[in-house]
């Protein structure tokens, strides 16, 4: 149970960072505004995302876009509820993941909710090749999801191991 809470706690503190960040930026830049953080790498841009990851799905009809953006985030939100309750005592980073990308996807769904779009300001770039804005919702469920490709492969590992000392 105790571990439930950490998550939690977890949870709140990253939708609290990232809710507050997106609010900075909104009363702070005007849309399309930049500011060089670290000159030809890295700035604060402030950009509204209706789409999803990369803003795909940006110009799809509204109907698509509040099942696509809306409807189905809910149910996957609800879906990654029950498997951070679910998540065995031995599997920290099977939790932590889910914690991360649950965290993340609420911070999003927030904004989509009650804006209709997603705040998006960290602006990586190359020259002239920017990476698309993201924001720290968007990082949480990065990190989320490079947690569970490693816990999945350790799990195979262990498993392999077991087998092959039989």
């Amino acid at each position: 149970m105790k571990r439930i809470w950490t998550f939690c706690l977890i949870i709140a503190g990253l939708i609290l960072v990232d809710q507050f960040t997106k609010v900075a930026i909104e009363q702070n830049y005007a849309l399309g505004e930049s500011t060089s953080v670290i000159k030809g790498f890295f700035s604060i841009t402030y950009v509204r995302n209706t789409g999803a990851a990369f803003g795909m799905g940006a110009g799809a009809a509204d109907h698509w876009r509040r099942i696509l953006f809306l409807a189905l985030p809910v149910l996957v939100c609800i879906y990654l509820m029950v498997l951070i309750w679910k998540t065995r005592k031995d599997r920290l980073m099977l939790g932590l993941a889910y914690t991360l990308i649950f965290a993340g996807a609420v911070g999003n769904l927030m904004d989509r909710f009650a804006m209709g779009y997603v705040v998006d300001f960290l602006d990586f770039y190359y020259k002239y090749h920017h990476f698309p804005a993201f924001n720290v919702a968007d990082s949480s469920i990065t990190i989320g999801a490079a947690l569970l490709l490693i816990d999945f492969f350790i799990e195979l590992l262990q498993k392999k191991n077991a087998t092959d000392t039989v």
